[in-house]
């Protein structure tokens, strides 16, 4: 598995040095990801930096660690404005960019955002369509139910054409909440997906995923899938089971967490540096 972590941003809100410290320790590490989550306006979601902006600023202060926007809620946003947002973090961190996308949940926010919500599933799949031909291509041609685009592209490309997607899936899309329509997303389009959800339910998803896959002529073991393990009020046993478990499920990915403890900064960073010692010691590689 490639470990990661999940940057504290609720945590630590407006302190950029903290931020700055963090990113850097993760980096210095050798930790394989950096995770931030969205938010432009939304009720009740607590302190959270708009992620493209956040991850421009992180890009050139890290050196190698992936940065993961997890996940942008995409139809919320103009399609091709968020390309070119992509596009740029990714060129500024020199191909470090992993893409996570999803429909999210708050009618609040795409009321807000001028957005539909009633279409942000069909509106997603077209979107991912139209993301990776603006990635990769210098005069695309797309012609859809919400995007129209003529023969202009982006200049510059990324350094990734295309830059990788995956798919944000938790608990919460049951059988009346889109879970098939969720499934037949990452399995058709995405490099991988988030697996909010208990780890038993996982080989039951991951086989919807692979069957809709080899539906559309891909092979179901090029789709990854990163699972989470908090740390923070957990002895080093339970955490580390934690993870054991989503290798035995087949996790591709790994993230970490530091979040829920009401840790200072100084203390997260430092569960951080403990958990890869912990690591180390067990002979378990973060990359």
């Amino acid at each position: 598995m490639r470990i990661g972590i999940s940057l504290p941003v609720r945590e630590l809100k407006n302190d950029l040095g903290a931020i700055r410290e963090f990113a850097q320790t993760a980096d210095d590490l050798g930790l394989a990801h950096l995770r931030v989550p969205d938010q432009v306006i939304r009720p009740k979601s607590g302190h959270l930096h708009e992620p493209m902006t956040l991850l421009a600023w992180v890009a050139g202060i890290t050196r190698k660690i992936e940065l993961v926007p997890s996940v942008i809620v995409t139809p919320s946003r103009q399609t091709v404005l968020l390309a070119k947002q992509a596009a740029e973090v990714d060129l500024l961190s020199g191909g470090r960019l992993r893409m996570g996308l999803g429909v999210g949940g708050s009618r609040e926010e795409y009321e807000a955002l001028g957005a539909d919500f009633s279409t942000r599933g069909r509106r997603c799949d077209e979107q991912i369509t139209l993301l990776k031909k603006l990635w990769a291509e210098e005069r695309p041609t797309f012609e859809g139910e919400f995007d129209r685009v003529d023969g202009v592209g982006l200049d510059p490309l990324p350094v990734q054409q295309p830059i990788p997607i995956w798919i944000g899936g938790g608990a919460g899309f049951g059988k009346d909440f889109g879970r098939e329509a969720l499934l037949r997303r990452i399995g058709r389009h995405a490099d991988g997906w988030f697996a909010i959800v208990p780890i038993p339910l996982v080989a039951g998803f991951q086989e919807t995923i692979a069957r809709h896959a080899l539906e559309a002529g891909r092979d179901p073991a090029s789709i990854g899938f990163e699972g989470g393990c908090g740390m923070a009020g957990k002895t080093t046993e339970e955490w580390l089971g934690r993870l054991r478990d989503w290798e035995g499920a087949g996790a591709s990915h790994l993230c970490l967490r530091t979040l829920d403890g009401e840790l200072s900064a100084p203390q997260q960073i430092d569960l951080m540096q403990e958990a890869h010692r912990v690591l180390g010691m067990q002979g378990i590689a973060c990359e």
